[in-house]
């Protein structure tokens, strides 16, 4: 099969022996629990995933994440890249602490849709139904399951089940699109080795299309990979589209030398960091601040990563509130701004907030930083920023202010002053354009009243500095005999060389009139001498010495005007226009 559309992908949360698992199942036919472990002991341990048609059509894949505490880090692994969330609370227990706790993660996470799920209806009576339904109201208050369906179900004997579908149908309807910008970007949650295909990495595909045969580089290790065969929504594809769970058959690498938390991305896209200031929001449920000092462990995409935190502004945060923050990764990875993440304390084995990352270079001393979205910010911290490196660090393409720059307005006002001025101030043919470094020489190009020739700029209106020159006048004063350059600046004489007044040869300069009157003294003389001109004779019609005569008959015969044949030279096939032009 081809491509495939863009589909809509949803994990499941909540506390552990809610039914989770069961109700996948009953949903979709598969069962997400695929490790022989889970199976022994009833328990999700890792992600487990499913894919199904809703009654509208529309496909949706399923994310099964552990509800068990122990099992956080995996649960958080599979919500990194979910459009909504089915929310599953059990009639039988109503709300329990590691609800609390998925809920606020994928509040953290961005996640703004979902439909709660009331599982286990069969097993309670209608008293304890309804104690659960005001318990879950309670609790989703003021988050973004408020107002939310809940759908009583039992996935054992099917009550609800439709029911669930429909507010699923209706659930993708109102989640957003994933949004396709050209630069694709999978996070690896798991990585195996299928029987006759080798490396195969599984995650949920954002930010663009991928193709087989393209090829991506593996992050953080720098390696590329070829796309050897696509997966998704149980069918080969010759490509996919951002929003869909997928199965990359992977070229170029075996499937032990990958973890998850590794990205795949397409090199030249993507700005890698391991610093980025973010905004983190404290939980209002936390028991004390969070400050530098503690073993922190990041969240992004499927991946954990061990940080170092620096609190920019105040010493700590205090719970329900938000600062910005600068941490530190072990390694570079492909982050934007707009990208969520979760932060967790390692020694307290505690989730203590999450948020936005805000800039994935920072470059301002943490003491003065004031990060934000903002991308003028990111311009005005840099002065000048290429149109490329902007797009990369921020997502945004703006067009150029000056060349391959997009440049702060105070800034660019000011270079172009500041070469205004020193083309101002230079003397003789102008400021050397050689000089200047390519921002500069972009910045020309918005200057107005100024006129460049010969690689040297000036003010239009300034006369020119050659008019006249009177090196030129004793070149034509003495033609044949021209006085040697001791005394003449050289970029002068170069410009006036450049310009075609002067010619020069073998270290001598005539004016470029002096080569016309000796083409047609020339031709004077093999008029009368057909058979050839020395140098002796040529030499002495125009009254010159042989180290004038010769640069001039090589600068003849190099014209076409004359031609060498032994020690003597005769007609060339320029040198009757050369005589008429005479």
């Amino acid at each position: 099969m081809s491509g495939v559309s863009p589909s809509h992908v949803i994990a499941t949360a909540g506390h552990v022996d809610h039914g989770k698992s069961t109700l996948v199942l009953a949903l979709t036919g598969t069962d997400p629990d695929r490790l022989a472990e889970e199976k022994e002991r009833g328990l999700t341990i890792d992600l487990g995933f499913a894919a199904t048609a809703l009654p509208s059509g529309r496909g949706v894949a399923i994310i099964d994440v552990p509800g068990h505490v122990r099992f956080l880090k995996n649960m958080l692994a599979g919500v990194g890249a979910v459009d909504a969330c089915l929310f599953i609370v059990a009639a039988t227990e109503g709300w329990k602490p590691q609800s609390e706790e998925h809920l606020r993660i994928l509040g953290l996470l961005g996640v703004e849709h979902g439909v709660i799920a009331l599982t286990k209806v069969g097993l309670a009576d209608d008293d304890l139904q309804e104690l659960a339904l005001l318990d879950i109201e309670e609790h989703v208050a003021g988050t973004f399951l408020e107002g939310a369906p809940i759908i009583a179900v039992d996935a054992l004997d099917g009550t609800g089940l439709d029911d669930l579908r429909a507010a699923l149908d209706d659930l993708v309807d109102r989640a957003p699109r994933a949004a396709d910008d050209g630069r694709p970007r999978l996070w690896i949650d798991r990585a195996f080795a299928a029987k006759g295909a080798g490396t195969v990495v599984t995650g949920t595909l954002t930010g663009g299309r991928i193709r087989v045969e393209d090829e991506l580089t593996l992050i953080p290790h720098e390696r590329p990979v070829r796309v050897r065969g696509i997966q998704s929504q149980h069918a080969d594809r010759t490509k996919v589209a951002p929003g869909n769970r997928v199965a990359l058959n992977l070229g170029g690498v075996s499937h032990d030398e990958l973890t998850r938390g590794d990205v795949l991305i397409q090199a030249d896209q993507w700005h890698r960091t391991d610093r980025i200031d973010a905004r983190l929001a404290v939980l209002e449920t936390l028991d004390h601040d969070v400050s530098r000092r503690g073993a922190y462990l990041l969240y992004v995409g499927s991946g954990e990563h061990p940080v170092r935190l620096r609190v920019l502004g105040p010493d700590a945060i205090a719970p329900g509130t938000s600062e910005a923050v600068r941490m530190f990764l072990p390694h570079r990875l492909p982050l934007r701004p707009g990208d969520h993440f979760v932060l967790r304390e390692a020694g307290r084995a505690e989730t203590v907030g999450g948020g936005e990352i805000l800039d994935v270079d920072p470059i301002v001393a943490a003491s003065r930083a004031r990060p934000d979205r903002s991308v003028d910010r990111v311009i005005a911290e840099r002065g000048w920023i290429t149109a490329d490196q902007l797009e990369l660090l921020t997502g945004e393409r703006r067009d150029p202010d000056a060349g391959r720059w997009v440049v702060d307005p105070a800034t660019l006002a000011a270079a172009l002053e500041t070469l205004r001025e020193r083309i101002t101030a230079a003397q003789g043919l102008g400021l050397d354009v050689a000089v200047l470094d390519d921002r500069e020489r972009a910045g020309l190009d918005l200057l107005a009243g100024i006129e460049i020739d010969g690689g040297h700029v000036r003010l239009a209106d300034e006369a020119d500095p050659l008019q006249d020159h009177p090196y030129l006048d004793a070149l034509q004063a003495s033609p044949f005999s021209p006085p040697d350059p001791d005394d003449v600046d050289r970029t002068e004489l170069r410009e006036l060389v450049r310009r075609g007044q002067v010619l020069s040869k073998d270290g001598v300069f005539f004016a470029a009139a002096a080569v016309d009157a000796a083409a047609a003294a020339m031709s004077d003389l093999l008029a009368a001498q057909p058979e050839g001109v020395t140098v002796a004779a040529f030499r002495d019609a125009l009254g010159c010495t042989r180290k004038h005569a010769v640069p001039l008959l090589t600068i003849l015969d190099e014209t076409g005007r004359t031609r060498r044949r032994g020690d003597v030279r005769i007609a060339g096939p320029r040198l009757r226009s050369a005589e008429v032009e005479q």
